[in-house]
């Protein structure tokens, strides 16, 4: 039976840079391997968002959110300009209406106390002049926020990891696992349907990275507290196209929404100078990747708030993406749940439950959080 000192599942951005980053800092006898149910690494939530490089602005002080988002939007600057990886640091205008003002001081607050000095307070004035055609009472500008090639980033985490020996198997599903004192022995079948053939092999370590199937992958392992297991709920985020000449230059973003569910309809300029408004935050539709038609009209009404000359016409619906969000008992969004053993007591599994936005950003700092597990090395 094959036997590996690390087994990493899923291989979307966090489970890409955990290879990445035991890859670099492990010996080369230290043996990884990494799965991934699809036929390709990334085809979930990796690939299926905004691709913004995050400051760190909204989330909780002091939550794993803030610290790794802070943390990670550096390491993915300096990544991505050592490995010539493509982005921007465009910068982002969140703006505000008459009766909004008072949250942008709520949120500038919460910035400082996350550790981000870099915002500065822009006028009615001032936003006209970065951006004439958006309306604003007042404004935040963060210099910090950019945006990201999410596929060359994962591409070159890929090819690091694959480089310093780290095995890749994509199309093999783990279908249960089994702790033991000593190790986790892995039942997983590679191929699809009728081709697909049962693969067991041991490992003295995981790192569940499943994404969206997290949850559902920790109930299939046998003597974990399934008590430890959170609840997810997945939400679905549309995106439209804006068929017209792009008509910003930086990502503008309204005040998010009051529930906390989601950061409001934005615009993002992508690398070609393309601008997509989105995601909305949609639980009730079915779990698919189909933009519904019917949604142009709720993104118009929300877009015109702050691009008043918008054409509802002009926006094509484009592609949607699914986020495993975690619920809290209050009913907003939950932070990151990183959990090892002081938790499950599991002795080398660490679960990666609810890595959602800013979960892009923050990939590279999750990685080593990983791996400064203490009961993992």
């Amino acid at each position: 039976m094959d036997h590996f000192d690390l087994c990493i599942i899923g291989a979307g951005v966090a489970g890409l840079a955990v290879a990445e980053e035991f890859s670099a800092t492990m010996p080369s006898s230290f043996s990884i391997l990494l799965v991934e149910q699809n036929e390709r690494f990334g085809q979930e939530t990796s690939s299926r968002n905004s691709e913004v490089i995050h400051a760190g602005i909204y989330y909780p002080p002091g939550s794993l959110k803030a610290a790794l988002c802070v943390e990670g939007r550096e390491l993915l600057y300096a990544y991505c300009t050592r490995h010539v990886i493509a982005h921007r640091k465009l910068g982002k205008l969140i703006v505000s209406q008459d009766d909004e003002v008072g949250y942008l001081e709520t949120l500038f607050r919460n910035a400082a106390a996350n550790g981000v000095a870099s915002l500065r307070w822009l006028s009615s004035v001032d936003v006209l002049a970065m951006e004439p055609l958006v309306k604003a009472s007042a404004a935040l500008y963060s210099p910090d926020s950019g945006i990201v090639d999410s596929h060359g980033l994962m591409l070159s985490l890929l090819n690091r990891a694959q480089a310093a020996g780290v095995l890749y198997a994509p199309r093999t599903r783990v279908l249960k696992m089994e702790a033991s004192a000593k190790h986790f022995t892995i039942d997983a079948a590679c191929g699809h349907g009728k081709d697909a053939e049962e693969y067991v092999f041991t490992a003295a370590r995981v790192v569940n990275a499943a994404g969206l199937q997290a949850c559902a992958l920790a109930q299939r392992i046998s003597g974990l507290d399934q008590c430890t297991v959170p609840a997810m709920q997945i939400s679905k985020g549309n995106y439209f196209r804006y068929a017209a000449p792009a008509p910003f230059t930086h990502l503008v973003y309204p005040v998010p929404e009051k529930d906390q569910r989601g950061l409001g309809i934005h615009a993002t300029v992508d690398l070609g100078g393309q601008v997509k408004f989105g995601p909305d935050v949609d639980l009730d539709s079915a779990q698919d990747y189909h933009v519904d038609p019917a949604r142009r009209a709720l993104f118009a009404e929300a877009i015109r708030r702050y691009f008043p000359s918008v054409q509802e016409a002009s926006l094509v619906p484009d592609y949607a993406g699914l986020r495993p969000r975690l619920a809290s008992p209050a009913g907003t969004v939950a932070d990151f749940a990183i959990q090892d053993a002081s938790v499950h007591r599991l002795p080398g599994l660490v679960q990666l439950y609810g890595i959602e936005s800013p979960g892009l950003t923050a990939s590279l700092a999750i990685a080593k959080h990983v791996r400064s597990r203490t009961d993992f090395l």
